[in-house]
């Protein structure tokens, strides 16, 4: 099967274009946060075992868990990452035909995922104008009586936009009116320094939330992640891993405890990384003239957006083929005038890429 059949083919056609997307010099394309080496988790390479499984996964890592967002062990439920998370609770909670409202822009599995289960996809959106906030009246004005999921992230991806705990509040109070239930990805969640924020799901039970080592630490190849609910609904979810993967891999459930004791230097080290790359960013855009977006809260990404222009992929290409330096099409965000600038990476290659990318917008761009 050829690169163009299996693109039209995916269920997320984003994940699938990352998986092969060419080769740069300066790839600011990811949205993962510089992957720790070994040393960087004290005590990794003793602690490794391989010679054994647990069933609803490694308990002191359950533990961790809990003890991190105030919840009971039986309120989590540990997944292949928050992907694996996210899939997992929509197939707890949705049944083919079942209705399903998801945030637009959007990250693609959101859409790819209760597609895939066969369930119908209504939309809200979230608009420029207004910082891409969610609108309380529009999710409202979205739901019907069939609605039986409110799929979103925080903060927002491809954005950062923040939705704090009282707008949270009133989408689940629509939510509950008709009997659907929250989920919210917050996978970027902890990369927000300077405040103390607790997952949606420590509001109420009507929510469910999704997160990973992955965005905010560093750690994608562990493939940790995990959803919080209420314990019928966890129970559910297990139960769903049953038909997928059945359990877990133990080395990376073993390796994301030994994280959780060390989450305090893995937190300064991404701290390290994403600052200051911010900055980079911020200073990058207040000297460009054709270029807008809406500052992130958190994450590891920024989504500028090309003035006057519909569609931002022409330039993307030109900017890989001509610059060797990569950023991500809005359109695959439904976002098409805009494009995804990676800030997990190292700060001289997003320093050389921003180079690149000013010199192709005065060089490319009327």
């Amino acid at each position: 099967m050829g690169k163009t059949s299996d693109m039209t083919q995916a269920w997320t056609p984003y994940v699938a274009w990352m998986k092969r997307a060419p080769e740069v010099a300066y790839n600011l394309m990811g949205s993962n946060l510089l992957h720790c080496a070994v040393e960087d988790l004290p005590g990794a390479r003793e602690e490794l075992a391989l010679d054994a499984f647990h069933e609803e996964g490694y308990g002191p890592l359950l533990e961790d868990i809990a003890g991190r967002y105030g919840v009971g062990v039986e309120e989590v439920s540990v997944a292949t990452g928050a992907s694996g998370a996210n899939f997992l609770v929509c197939g707890a909670l949705l049944r083919a035909g079942d209705e399903v409202l998801v945030e637009r822009p959007a990250y693609d599995p959101l859409l790819g995922i209760p597609r895939f289960l066969g369930a119908e996809i209504r939309r809200f959106d979230r608009v420029y104008e207004n910082g891409f906030r969610v609108d309380p009246e529009r999710v409202a004005a979205a739901l019907t009586p069939r609605t039986r999921l409110i799929f979103m992230t925080n903060p927002h991806n491809p954005t950062g936009a923040f939705t704090p705990p009282e707008a949270l509040m009133e989408i689940g109070d629509l939510a509950e009116k008709v009997g659907a239930r929250v989920l919210v990805d917050e996978v970027y969640l902890e990369s927000i320094h300077g405040m103390e924020l607790k997952p949606a799901a420590t509001l109420s039970q009507t929510f469910v939330s999704t997160s990973s080592l992955t965005k905010a630490y560093g750690l994608s190849g562990l493939r940790a992640g995990w959803a919080l609910s209420e314990p019928e609904l966890a129970e559910k979810i297990r139960r769903v891993r049953d038909v997928v993967d059945g359990v877990g891999s133990f080395p990376s459930e073993l390796l994301a405890h030994l994280a959780f004791r060390n989450l305090a230097g893995l937190r300064d080290r991404a701290r390290s990384i994403l600052e200051p790359n911010l900055e980079r960013l911020r200073a990058f855009m207040a000297h460009q003239g054709k270029l807008e977006w809406v500052p992130p809260a958190g994450g590891s990404v920024g989504f500028p957006r090309i003035r006057g222009v519909e569609d931002a992929s022409d330039f993307v290409s030109v900017l890989r083929k001509d610059y060797d330096t990569g950023v991500v099409p809005g359109h695959f965000f439904e976002a098409p005038a805009h494009f995804r600038v990676a800030l997990g990476g190292r700060a001289e290659i997003l320093e050389e890429g921003l180079r690149r990318l000013g010199r192709a917008l005065e060089a490319e761009l009327p």
